[in-house]
């Protein structure tokens, strides 16, 4: 817009770009990219992996249940899930494992192993001051 000096008036243009790159960051949540695996080969455990990555791209999905844990001022999701281990790891149980099983007997000797994998899954997460909002994306 111009005004009557003839110079152009930025102001407000300048306002909403600053008004919008302010809402987008605090209103979109990180995507995460997170699989798991947990092996146990004869009643003792053998393996447990957790994978935690940045998505490089917007996940598609709608978030579902979500899971809020304490997140001690903290925005690294790695060492937030390190904290809460036992309530993270509840929760992706409920989400749905693979479970893969084998067993066999040989001269009396039974051996068994079973793995239990969490396929990559992408997670929404909102970073607070107390806390971290994880909902995986269906």
């Amino acid at each position: 817009m111009r005004s009557r000096d003839g110079s152009y008036n930025f102001s407000l243009s300048i306002c909403s770009v600053v008004l919008f790159l302010f809402s987008s960051t605090l209103l979109n949540a990180s995507d995460y990219l997170v699989s798991y695996r947990y092996v146990v080969k004869d009643a003792i455990l053998y393996n447990e992996t957790l994978d935690i990555s940045k998505s490089m791209k917007k996940c598609i999905g709608e978030p579902t249940k979500s899971l809020i844990l304490d997140s001690y001022e903290n925005d690294d999701l790695e060492d937030i899930i390190l904290k809460n281990s036992t309530e993270f790891i509840d929760f992706i149980h409920t989400l749905g494992l693979q479970v893969e099983h084998k067993e066999s007997t040989t001269n009396a000797i039974n051996k068994s192993t079973t793995i239990l994998t969490l396929k990559t899954t992408c997670f929404e997460v909102d970073f607070n001051d107390n806390f971290a909002r994880i909902s995986p994306l269906k």
